[in-house]
C-alpha cells in the first residue's frame, strides 16, 4: 500500500509541476504578445525619427507620414507609412525600426537610403506626335526628384505602350541616359514608326455565325477609305480574341478556341487582322437540377434551361439570377453557383447543376446615404423604399439601384453608378450603404426634325431633371455652385418648337413623389399653332394631372385640361362644321385612364404588350364624352442561334368614340405615319365639299412584321397591313385597307428613335380619300 501511495503522491507532484510550468509559459507568451504595454493599455508613439537622409529634408519626409508623437501605435499604421514613402520614390530603400521603451511608448525610426543623384533635366528626342508635356505627365518624372534607373526603364515601356495604342505598332523607346545611378539627366529616344490602320478583319474556321455577326462581337474596326479611322490597337485585338471565345462558349461551344494573325502590307502601314476560330462540338443539356435544402421543387420550376436544349450561357445566367431572386424575396441572401458536368460516354452532352448556399433571413438595419451633395436624402429614400425593421428582400437592392439610375440625376457610367451594399454585421439586422455621385442634370438641347405629317420643325429645350421649386438661393455662391433650385428630384422643362406647319411652346413641371408619396404630379402650360389645309388652329391652355403606379404592370392617371381653341383663316367655301366654331372656343376636360404595360422594351418591343383605356368628359362651350382603348401586342417569331436578329410580329388596335356634339377640332382623323399609311395626314375620314371634317368613331388596326437585315440589328425592313376607318357614327361603311413595306434605320447620332421610311398602297379606300404613297419620319436632337 505504501508503494501505491508513494506512486500516487509522485504523480500528483508531477501534475502540479506541469501545471506551474504551463502557467509560466502562458504568462511569458502573453507578455511577449503585448510587448511593454502595461495593464493591457495600448502603446502610443513616443517619437518619429528619420535617419540616412542628407539631400531631402526631414520636414519633407514627414509630410508622407501619418504616425506622430502621441498617436496610437500599430504595425498596420507603420506599414502604411512605409508604403507611402516607397510610392513617393524619394529614396532607394526604406526600412522601419521600432523601439519599445517599456513605458507604453514606441520610438519609430525610418532608415532611408538616398539615390546617388537627382534629375537635372528630362529630354525626349524625336517625339513628333506626342508633346513633351504629355510625356512628362505620363511618366511622372520631374526635375529635382531622385534619379531612379528602374523607374526610368519602366517609363520607356509606358511611352512605347502609349504609342502602340495610338496605332504606332512598331514604336520603340530607348533610354539614352538615366539607366545608371551616376547619371544626372534622363534622355529618351523615341522611334515612333508609321501609323498602322486596319485594312480588313476576317474570320476563318467558324460555321455557327456569319462574319457580319462576328464583327458585332469585336471592338476593332476597319479604316474607311483606307486611312480614316480604324487605328490598329494590339491590346484591343487581344481583347477581341477573348470576347470571341466567350461568345462561342456562351452559345454552347465549350471547347472553342480563338487565335489571331496579323498580316502587314509591304510598307507596314496597313494590317489585316484574321481571327482563326476552332469551334469544336456544340454541347446539349442532358439534365438540369437545383441543389438546395429548402424549396427544391419551387426553385426547380422557375429554371428556363431544359433537357435537350443547346447549352446557352445567357439562359443559365438568367436561371442563376432567378433562383437568387426566388430566395431573396424570402429574405435570404443566397449564393448560387452554376456547375457544368460532362456526361461519360456521351460526347457533346452536359449536366447543368445549380448549387444554392443559403443564409439566415435578415432585416434592414440603418440606411446610410453618401455622395449626394445636392440631392436631398428623402429623394433617395423614397425611391429605394428600404426602411429599418422590414424584411431585407435582396432583389429589392437591385431594383433600387435600377430605379436610382432611372432618375437620371446621378452618374451612370460603366465605372460609376448608384449602388446599394449590405454591410456585414453580427446581428440579424443588416445596415445598407447607398452610394451615389451627383452629375449634371441641366441641359440645353437643340434639334431638328422632318416628317410627312408636320413638315420641318426645330426644337430648343431647356431641361432640369433635379429641380427644387422651393430651394431659393441664400447666397450668390449657391447660384454659381448649381445648388439653387436643385435637389428635390423634380423636373422642369421649357420647350420651343418652331416649324413650317406647326409651332409649339410648352413649360411643364413634374413632381414624381407628391408629398413623398407614390403619386406623381404633372402640370404644364402650352401654346400650339397648327396650319391645316382647311384652317389655322391655335390652342392655349394647361394640364394638371396625378398618376399612381399600382403594380409593376398597372398604373392609373387622372388629369384635367383647360384650353382655349382659336379657329381662323377659314376659306369662304368652308362647311358649317368650321364656320360654327370660328373664333375662340373654351373647353375643360377631366380624364381618367389606366395602363397595363408588359413590354420588354420601350423603343423596340419584342415581347409583351400595352393596353391603355381612358374616359374623358368635356365641358365648356361643348359637352361630350370621349372613350378610347388602345392595345399593342408583340411576338418574336424567329431569332438567330445566339439570340439576336429577332423577327417581330406587332399587332395594334385603336378604337375610340365621342359624343355627337364634339366640334371639328376635337374629332378623330386618320391617315399618315403612325396611322393609316398610304394616305395623307388627316386624309382618310369623312369629307364635306372637299373639307376634312373628321368623325366621332374611329377603329384602326395594324399588323407589322419586322425583319433585321444587318448583323447589329440597326437596319430592318417592315411589311405592314393597315386597316380601319373614321366615321360620323359607329359604322364600318368605309373601311380602308393599305399594304406596304418600310425601312427602319437606327443612327446613334440621331437619338434612340429610328428613321422611318414607309411605302403604302391603298387597296380599299373611300371616294374622297387623299392618297400618299410615301411617308417618312426623321428626327434629330442635340
Amino acid at each position: 500500500m505504501r508503494g501505491t501511495d508513494g506512486a500516487t503522491a509522485s504523480t500528483a507532484r508531477r501534475r502540479r509541476l506541469i501545471t506551474l510550468l504551463t502557467c509560466l509559459i502562458i504568462g511569458w507568451v502573453g507578455m511577449s504578445l503585448t510587448g511593454s504595454a502595461q495593464d493591457g493599455t495600448r502603446e502610443v508613439v513616443g517619437d518619429v525619427r528619420v535617419v540616412g537622409n542628407s539631400t531631402i529634408g526631414t520636414e519633407q519626409v514627414m509630410r508622407y507620414l501619418q504616425l506622430r508623437p502621441g498617436k496610437e501605435y500599430s504595425q498596420a499604421a507603420l506599414m502604411d507609412d512605409v508604403n507611402r514613402l516607397t510610392k513617393a520614390r524619394l529614396f532607394k530603400s526604406v526600412r522601419p525600426r521600432e523601439q519599445h521603451t517599456g513605458d507604453g511608448q514606441v520610438v519609430v525610426t525610418f532608415e532611408v537610403q538616398e539615390f546617388p543623384s537627382l534629375v537635372s533635366d528630362i529630354v525626349f528626342m524625336n517625339n513628333k506626335t506626342v508633346t513633351t508635356e504629355e510625356l512628362e505627365k505620363m511618366t511622372g518624372l520631374r526635375r529635382g526628384l531622385p534619379l531612379d534607373p528602374a523607374s526610368n526603364r519602366r517609363a520607356c515601356y509606358e511611352i512605347q505602350d502609349y504609342l502602340k495604342s495610338k496605332g504606332r505598332y512598331f514604336a520603340n523607346v530607348t533610354l539614352v541616359e538615366g539607366d545608371r545611378p551616376t547619371d544626372k539627366r534622363v534622355v529618351f529616344n523615341l522611334t515612333e514608326g508609321p501609323k498602322v490602320v486596319v485594312r480588313a478583319i476576317r474570320f476563318t474556321g467558324g460555321e455557327f455565325a456569319t462574319d457580319a455577326r462576328l464583327r458585332t462581337q469585336v471592338d476593332s474596326s476597319t479604316a474607311f477609305l483606307t486611312y480614316l479611322g480604324g487605328v490598329f490597337q494590339p491590346g484591343l485585338v487581344d481583347s477581341d480574341v477573348i470576347k470571341l471565345g466567350e461568345y462561342y462558349k456562351a452559345n454552347g461551344y465549350l471547347e472553342a478556341r480563338v487565335t489571331r494573325e496579323l498580316q502587314f502590307s509591304d510598307d507596314n502601314r496597313l494590317v489585316d487582322v484574321i481571327f482563326h476560330v476552332r469551334e469544336g462540338r456544340r454541347y446539349q443539356v442532358e439534365s438540369v437540377s437545383v441543389i438546395t435544402k429548402d424549396h427544391k421543387e419551387e426553385s426547380t420550376s422557375i429554371v428556363q434551361a431544359k433537357a435537350g436544349d443547346w447549352y446557352r450561357k445567357g439562359v443559365t445566367t438568367g436561371d442563376v439570377a432567378n433562383i437568387r431572386d426566388f430566395f431573396g424575396w424570402r429574405g435570404k441572401q443566397v449564393g448560387v453557383e452554376e456547375r457544368i458536368y460532362t456526361v461519360p460516354d456521351q460526347p457533346g452532352v452536359v449536366r447543368v447543376q445549380y448549387e444554392v448556399r443559403e443564409a439566415a433571413p435578415s432585416k434592414v438595419g440603418r440606411v446610410f446615404i453618401v455622395g449626394n451633395d445636392v440631392t436631398k436624402d428623402r429623394v433617395i429614400r423614397r425611391v429605394i423604399g428600404l426602411y429599418p425593421g422590414q424584411t431585407l428582400r435582396y432583389p429589392e437592392l437591385r431594383i433600387a439601384e435600377r430605379d436610382l439610375a432611372r432618375l437620371n440625376i446621378f452618374e451612370t457610367s460603366a465605372d460609376v453608378r448608384p449602388t446599394l451594399t449590405v454591410l456585414d454585421t453580427d446581428s440579424d439586422y443588416k445596415d445598407i450603404l447607398v452610394q451615389v455621385k451627383e452629375t449634371t442634370t441641366g441641359s440645353l438641347l437643340f434639334g431638328a426634325g422632318f416628317n410627312s405629317n408636320a413638315g420641318l420643325v426645330g426644337s430648343i429645350v431647356l431641361n432640369e431633371r433635379n429641380f427644387d421649386l422651393l430651394r431659393f438661393p441664400t447666397s450668390f455662391g449657391e447660384i454659381f455652385e448649381g445648388k439653387a433650385f436643385r435637389g428635390a428630384g423634380q423636373e422642369l422643362r421649357i420647350e420651343a418648337v418652331p416649324g413650317t406647319q406647326l409651332q409649339r411652346y410648352t413649360i411643364s413641371f413634374r413632381e414624381p413623389f407628391l408629398f413623398d408619396r407614390p403619386y406623381s404630379l404633372t402640370t404644364s402650360g402650352y401654346y400650339n399653332d397648327r396650319i391645316y389645309p382647311e384652317y389655322q388652329e391655335g390652342r392655349i391652355g394647361g394640364r394638371f394631372g396625378i398618376g399612381h403606379q399600382l403594380t409593376k404592370e398597372w398604373s392609373i392617371a387622372g388629369n384635367v385640361r383647360v384650353e382655349n381653341i382659336n379657329v381662323s383663316q377659314l376659306l369662304s367655301t368652308a362647311p358649317i362644321d368650321y364656320t360654327s366654331v370660328q373664333g375662340n372656343n373654351f373647353l375643360i376636360a377631366p380624364r381618367l385612364g389606366m395602363t397595363y404595360d408588359t413590354r420588354d422594351s420601350f423603343m423596340r418591343p419584342t415581347e409583351g404588350g400595352i393596353l391603355e383605356m381612358a374616359y374623358e368628359q368635356v365641358f365648356g362651350d361643348f359637352t361630350f364624352p370621349i372613350l378610347s382603348v388602345v392595345g399593342s401586342r408583340y411576338f418574336t417569331t424567329y431569332q438567330r442561334a445566339d439570340g439576336s436578329g429577332k423577327h417581330v410580329l406587332a399587332a395594334r388596335s385603336h378604337v375610340a368614340w365621342q359624343g355627337d356634339e364634339a366640334p371639328v377640332f376635337e374629332r378623330f382623323y386618320a391617315g399618315g405615319f403612325q396611322s393609316l399609311r398610304g394616305f395623307e395626314f388627316r386624309g382618310a375620314q369623312p369629307f364635306v365639299n372637299g373639307f376634312a371634317v373628321g368623325g366621332n368613331f374611329m377603329f384602326l388596326n395594324s399588323l407589322e412584321y419586322q425583319i433585321p437585315i444587318k448583323a447589329n440589328d440597326s437596319l430592318y425592313v417592315v411589311g405592314f397591313l393597315d386597316t380601319g376607318t373614321v366615321e360620323t357614327d359607329i359604322s364600318l361603311a368605309n373601311y380602308r385597307v393599305t399594304a406596304g413595306i418600310g425601312l427602319r434605320i437606327s443612327v446613334p447620332a440621331l437619338g434612340p428613335v429610328p428613321i422611318a421610311l414607309d411605302f403604302g398602297i391603298p387597296l380599299v379606300k373611300a371616294p374622297q380619300d387623299r392618297e400618299q404613297i410615301f411617308s417618312f419620319w426623321v428626327g434629330m436632337f442635340r
